[in-house]
């Protein structure tokens, strides 16, 4: 199964689907000026959303958000937004609400990770496309930040991956791709990444490498350690 051997080789990610309907998506709306998103919230309505005002005290903003949340922040703002231990552009849309066109307030709403913009007073007409674009927005730029997170935690464990083709090379007589497709095929069987699989297969099934032994490339024998 093609899909089955990328999840256990490479740790690969389904790109995100496209998202055109929000039926049961929750919006939080941050302004003190009510009545410029009166139009936004009718339209929430009609699109099937949920909404509410943020609640901001001593200048912050405190969000624990779900899969489905949506925050609307004014950038008249001057307000933190805080979401626990990561930051906002990693755990929900962020849509900017601009009255005043200053770089100071349009920069605030770029490091909050905002994908999509609306004019204040909000009219109806722009609310679809700007949840559309923002959410889709979000959720692209969330999948290539978690396969290059996935990227770095693999790279950090090639260690391991080494150190398992070396495990068996000496212990089979095999050269380097043998023992490499070897170790493929079991992660494959275990469904779990190459890698993963190495760092199981290293504790359960033999020492590691000292440090006399050589890496891959060398004439050099590789004797067991005794």
């Amino acid at each position: 199964d093609p899909q089955q051997r990328a999840e256990a080789e490479g740790g690969q990610m389904s790109e995100p689907r496209i998202i055109q309907n929000f039926i049961g998506y929750r919006a939080t709306i941050a302004t003190e000026q009510p009545g410029a998103v009166e139009q936004l919230q009718d339209m929430l309505s009609k699109l099937g959303m949920s909404f509410g005002m943020a609640e901001m005290a001593d200048g912050k903003l405190q969000m624990d958000p779900g899969e489905k949340d949506v925050l609307f922040i004014d950038s008249d703002l001057n307000v933190a937004v805080e979401t626990g231990a990561l930051e906002p552009s990693r755990c929900l849309p962020v849509i900017g609400i601009i009255g005043v066109e200053a770089p100071s307030r349009l920069r605030s709403l770029m490091q909050l990770g905002a994908t999509a913009t609306l004019r204040k007073p909000v009219h109806r007409a722009a609310v679809y496309s700007a949840l559309f674009v923002g959410i889709n927005e979000f959720r692209r730029r969330r999948y290539l930040a978690d396969r290059l997170d996935e990227h770095e935690r693999r790279r950090l464990k090639r260690k391991s991956l080494v150190q398992a083709v070396l495990i068996v090379m000496r212990r089979s007589g095999s050269d380097y791709a043998a023992a490499y497709d070897q170790l493929r095929r079991e992660s494959m069987r275990s469904r779990q990444s190459l890698e993963d699989f190495c760092e199981t297969f290293i504790q359960a099934n033999g020492p590691e490498l000292d440090e006399h032994q050589t890496p891959i490339g060398t004439n050099r024998t590789y004797a067991k350690k005794r």
